[in-house]
């Protein structure tokens, strides 16, 4: 494969992105992906580039502007960090490329931001894959007090002890997160060092992630939470894939409006997996999504 990188300006910074191009190159439509957190960086969905030499399609990954390789902007206000800010984004590298005709693949965050691309209809979006993603963000945030509910009491009451103390960085709340990952969010152990390298970006600038989200997964505080996208989705026209993990944190109740209201909506749960699905089982994550790109070509 053969692998690009550099910037494209935006507004007060800029973004940076990654085009890598098969070794046997087809006329296929590239496929951009859409990292989550908000604010968590490529480097945990980097293997997915490994689809351009499976597809014959040039796979475009990109940091979102305010973590990992592009500009970040700690002093901002919280107003600039809203959905319609990354959309923006999202147009001005595709501009820059000169890409037409394109698919999009979403992980988590990322899944939701694709969803809010699509429902405006874009002329040239070909294909949506959602990954592990909430249709609302109440929803993910009644489902994870489910996930939290099924932690050992000690974790439960690490949690709850510390969130009220305002004490996050307490070795046990840490700890009680960790758990709640290991089983809901990466189930490979140790974590794989690109999810390490994305973790470790973020907590060194943690301003989008905990502006937009909260301090971690489940104890969503940003200005995302009240964030919906389910009246939405029958604006969707474009074909659209969402995919799962058995033990995801996005469960299925957070996950079903999409098929449930985008027309021809077609889903699949990877037994044995959770939020990382493409981490956790690669070769049938690729294989999956493979699948669908050659429907849609």
């Amino acid at each position: 494969m053969h692998v690009h990188e550099s910037t494209v300006p935006f507004h007060d910074g800029f973004t940076w992105f990654r085009v890598t191009t098969p070794e046997e190159s087809r006329d296929l439509a590239p496929v951009f992906v859409l990292h989550g957190g908000p604010g968590m960086a490529h480097d945990y969905v980097q293997n997915i580039a490994d689809l351009a030499d499976v597809t014959g399609r040039t796979i475009i990954h990109y940091d979102q502007i305010g973590c990992g390789r592009s500009s970040h902007h700690p002093d901002a206000p919280v107003e600039r960090w809203t959905p319609a800010y990354f959309i923006e984004e999202f147009d001005a590298l595709r501009a820059h490329l000169g890409i037409d005709d394109y698919h999009v693949l979403g992980q988590s965050w990322g899944g939701m931001l694709g969803a809010e691309i699509a429902v405006r209809q874009p002329e040239g979006l070909l294909g949506l894959m959602i990954c592990n993603s909430p249709a609302s963000m109440p929803l993910w945030v009644s489902e994870a007090g489910k996930l939290r509910d099924a932690l050992p009491d000690a974790a439960r009451d690490a949690l709850a002890e510390h969130e009220g103390a305002g004490t996050l960085d307490h070795p046990d709340y840490v700890a009680a997160t960790q758990l709640f990952y290991e089983r809901h969010v990466c189930r490979v152990v140790p974590m794989p060092q690109g999810f390490v390298d994305s973790e470790a970006q973020m907590l060194a600038d943690p301003t989008v992630y905990h502006t937009m989200n909260g301090p971690n997964e489940f104890h969503v505080i940003g200005t995302l939470r009240d964030w919906s996208v389910i009246d939405r989705l029958r604006d969707i026209q474009a074909p659209t894939l969402v995919v799962a993990g058995e033990y995801d944190e996005a469960t299925p109740a957070t996950w079903q409006p999409f098929l449930d209201r985008i027309p021809g909506a077609v889903g699949h749960v990877f037994p044995g997996a959770s939020h990382c699905t493409h981490l956790e089982q690669p070769q049938e994550f690729r294989g999956v999504i493979a699948d669908f790109l050659a429907q849609h070509p």
